[in-house]
């Protein structure tokens, strides 16, 4: 079965999460490094290599459901990856997303470490994860908290 990828795209960094093969749960991949790799090839790249049958991107609307400076370049470079796709893209909201990572970050930054665990999985890929889950979630029909 195909997976979703689900990317938090910023000025500098994006983060990537992808979905499970059935496509229940979201979990955080990696960051990709604007200033370091080519985002645009690095993200077709792990398309390929999850074989994904879709990339969805949050949109960050203001509260009001306006969009401002900061979705219009996230929607930008959205337009510049579709080029290099083969699969769908899409855009879901954002909004209220980041307390929620926030609150993930602190739980997992309280608990040791779990064995086997090579690298810390950074903020940017978390909420990644939880723009993913929640599509997963709507995908499903499941309402949502917010």
């Amino acid at each position: 079965m195909a997976r979703t990828l689900a990317l938090d795209v910023g000025g500098r960094r994006i983060g990537v999460a992808v979905s499970d093969a059935t496509k229940l749960i979201a979990r955080p991949l990696c960051v990709i490094d604007r200033t370091r790799e080519d985002a645009l090839a690095r993200i077709a790249a792990l398309v390929a290599e999850h074989a994904a049958d879709e990339v969805v991107v949050g949109l960050p609307v203001h509260a009001d459901g306006n969009v401002g400076e900061q979705a219009c370049q996230v929607q930008t470079f959205a337009d510049s990856l579709r080029e290099r796709l083969i699969v769908p893209l899409r855009f879901v909201d954002e909004r209220y997303t980041t307390q929620d990572a926030q609150q993930i970050i602190a739980e997992s930054r309280r608990r040791p470490p779990r064995a086997g665990r090579h690298a810390r999985v950074t903020d940017d890929a978390i909420a990644a994860a939880v723009i993913l889950q929640r599509y997963l979630d709507e995908q499903r029909g499941e309402p949502q908290a917010w």
